[in-house]
């Protein structure tokens, strides 16, 4: 807990199970009150091995539901259970947990009501092995949105956020697609909301077992960046209506 509010971490996991034990020895257990695990069908020990290490809630879904689709879960789960700050840390140990108190503080302390691990922030992107495709396709599809949706982020594809309990009682997160364009269609909507978005360093990390889209779905998700942002504008504007950006 910080102050009053309770913390909580999100773990959207599939086949996590090689690092799912090295991603939970980092988070700090002394702040954070719950762990929330949303296993999408997964096909090795992930939910074994959650239930080994203690975690306390574990949702289970019968058919792969789609990156999307694990987190809503989540976020769902979480406002159920009471949270005020939300954290979602992916179990691949892509990201480090260490950096959960630097993004608890911001928020608990009302400087931003979101925080994002930015992975461009400094030079550590490449040096920490993303490739180069997608560090070139990371700061074309980030200079686009800066331009069409007017706010400036050093990168809109981070997995690693913290929301505070408002935003996500605020933004219908829930019509929002299944698929890796989840995540973008969140940053839209905080920002269509008027919600500041604050950003710290994340270090990169790229090895054998962190998942990772290949070119295929990278390259359906780029487009799909590209249709968020001009949505977000065509609303802005009034011209469109859409469902996600009404508020719940």
């Amino acid at each position: 807990m910080y102050q009053t509010k309770k913390v909580f971490v999100v773990l959207p996991a599939y086949n996590a199970e090689a690092t799912l034990e090295k991603t939970l020895d980092e988070v700090p257990m002394d702040l954070v009150d719950e762990v929330i695990l949303c296993d999408d069908a997964s096909t090795d020990g992930t939910v074994a091995l959650a239930k080994n290490l203690g975690i306390v809630h574990i949702i289970q879904h019968d058919r792969n539901k789609g990156y999307g689709g694990n987190q809503k879960s989540l976020y769902n789960k979480a406002l159920e259970l009471g949270a005020d700050i939300i954290i979602m840390l992916h179990p691949d140990y892509q990201y480090t947990p260490k950096l959960i108190p630097s993004m608890v503080n911001i928020i608990g302390d009302e400087l931003y009501p979101v925080v994002l691990g930015s992975r461009i922030l400094g030079k550590g992107a490449l040096k920490g092995g993303m490739p180069l495709y997608k560090y070139i396709a990371n700061r074309f599809l980030t200079l686009f949105q800066n331009f069409m949706i007017r706010y400036k982020l050093s990168e809109y594809h981070t997995g690693y956020r913290a929301f505070s309990r408002e935003v996500l009682q605020t933004i219908n997160f829930n019509a929002n697609s299944d698929d890796f364009v989840f995540d973008n269609q969140m940053l839209s909507q905080i920002i269509y909301h008027g919600f500041d978005i604050g950003e710290i360093t994340c270090p990169t990390k790229y090895f054998d077992e962190a998942s990772s889209i290949n070119l295929k779905r990278s390259t359906k998700y780029g487009l799909g960046v590209l249709l968020v942002s001009i949505n977000h504008r065509l609303n802005k504007w009034g011209i469109i209506n859409s469902e996600i950006y009404s508020k719940i």
